[in-house]
């Protein structure tokens, strides 16, 4: 496969972002993506979860592979800024997984380490397998360049006695940074001396934040250099559709459509493509 030279040079500003802070509002589509790329993102980062929902389905990969690849390559062609792709656990072969991310202009990936079938996680070696295989796809499909985001979900699901979580987290980082892992990602954990604490081991950190947690500044001061925030701004954009059609419906007013961006400058988001 040949990846051209475009698309390396956004694994590569993936790259140089994450060397500092970078700050990702997850998109679930080509229209979220387009939006969030207008406020300003660096790049853009997709959820599962909106993505899933997006299509009708449920998170924890019930949307096929092949769905999340064809929302993935229409999110590439939406925007200019590098895109990263959650494939969530890999599906059934990672590194086939990888080659079509590379395939479709993605330059970067979130790798989970739970087992969607059952919510258990994969040992430490076998996760550490698995981002190698990863690792090794990316450069076979020309893009050794590609920004693996290794997650780890023992805080979000409270895998293990909660003494230990920590220990295992960083014995995790360890094994991934180690299997070619770019990042750690630990959803779930927003304590910020328990981050503190992994960023300074190998890899840089990637917090998910939302309401009631600290904000990018606190995180950043953290050693945190990644902040996502999962489903959020989809959660927050179905609320507001949800919002505007109770008081049409009930009511049968519009003050809930009241300053959205407007027509001509959301369709010309599009147009100019």
């Amino acid at each position: 496969m040949t990846v051209d030279a475009k698309t390396t040079g956004k694994a590569l500003r993936l790259r140089e972002l994450g060397a500092s802070l970078i700050v990702l509002p997850n998109a679930w589509d080509a229209g979220s993506a387009a939006v969030i790329e207008s406020a300003g993102a660096a790049a853009i980062a997709t959820t599962s979860g909106g993505v899933a929902w997006s299509i009708g389905r449920g998170d924890g990969q019930h949307a096929t592979k092949a769905e999340m690849l064809a929302a993935a390559a229409r999110i590439v062609a939406a925007v200019d800024v590098p895109v990263t792709v959650d494939i969530e656990g890999g599906y059934e072969d990672v590194a086939a997984t990888v080659r079509e991310v590379v395939a479709v202009g993605a330059v970067g990936i979130n790798l989970e380490d739970s087992k969607a079938a059952d919510g258990t996680l994969h040992t430490a070696a076998e996760q550490a397998e698995r981002i190698r295989a990863a690792r090794a796809a990316a450069t076979a499909a020309g893009l050794p360049e590609l920004v693996i985001n290794a997650r780890t979900d023992v805080f979000l699901f409270g895998i293990g006695e909660e003494a230990g979580r920590l220990a295992d987290v960083l014995a995790r980082v360890e094994a991934y940074a180690a299997a070619g892992a770019d990042g750690i990602f630990v959803p779930g954990l927003l304590d910020l001396d328990a981050l503190c604490e992994i960023a300074r081991g190998p890899l840089p950190v990637n917090a998910m934040a939302g309401p009631g947690g600290p904000s990018v500044a606190e995180l950043a001061k953290a050693g945190v250099r990644r902040v996502s925030v999962g489903t959020g701004v989809a959660q927050a954009a179905y609320t507001a559709a949800r919002a505007a059609a109770v008081e049409v419906l009930e009511q049968g007013t519009y003050g809930a459509l009241e300053g959205a961006v407007d027509y001509g400058t959301l369709n010309g988001l599009f147009v100019k493509r």
